[in-house]
């Protein structure tokens, strides 16, 4: 397979740059994994949630490893938050699934709002420019979507305080894709 060439980008252009989408993307996988993670660390494997978790957390293993491999492909610096992401990753995913399944879900059902309006983003940026992205991108939005669909029916709503959780969840989302888009 022969690398693509990315896109010519300069600053000050409005469309996000390949390596960027490929940089937050693989950061946001891993990101999800160590969700997942967490989540799965308090509630074991017996806990009825646990098996769609796994689920989902299969998924997630599988966009994170097609990043990695772009990344090394491509010749992407990984973003210097990865540490971060690991430890806030698995965090968010405990402190969720601990204060109860409804908030697990309600963990889902926001990241993976922010992660499909993201990807959509992406998406467009990329039109047809970039095949082999665009393809996977499409992918994997699907089964993000899948994701939420599955938590807002199993409970996300329910959580106690759903609209600041859900929300507190979002801006982090949104803080940290921008972050990693750059650093």
């Amino acid at each position: 397979m022969t690398p693509q060439a990315a896109p010519r980008w300069r600053p000050g252009d409005r469309r996000e740059p390949v390596p960027a989408m490929i940089r937050v993307d693989q950061a946001g996988e891993y990101g999800a994994t160590r969700i997942y993670a967490g989540q799965l660390a308090v509630f074991g494997d017996r806990h009825p949630a646990s098996r769609a978790i796994h689920h989902m957390a299969a998924q997630e293993e599988r966009h994170r490893a097609f990043f990695d491999a772009l990344i090394v492909e491509r010749g992407v610096r990984p973003t210097l938050f990865q540490p971060f992401w690991d430890k806030a990753g698995f965090a968010l995913g405990a402190i969720t699934a601990a204060i109860g399944p409804n908030a697990a879900m309600a963990c889902t059902a926001a990241v993976e709002t922010e992660i499909d309006m993201h990807y959509q983003e992406q998406r467009d940026a990329l039109g047809d420019s970039d095949p082999q992205l665009s393809d996977a991108i499409a992918d994997f939005q699907a089964e993000e979507l899948e994701h939420r669909d599955h938590a807002l029916a199993n409970g996300a709503e329910n959580a106690v305080g759903y609209p600041m959780l859900s929300g507190l969840i979002r801006f982090g989302c949104k803080v940290a894709i921008a972050a990693a888009k750059r650093i």
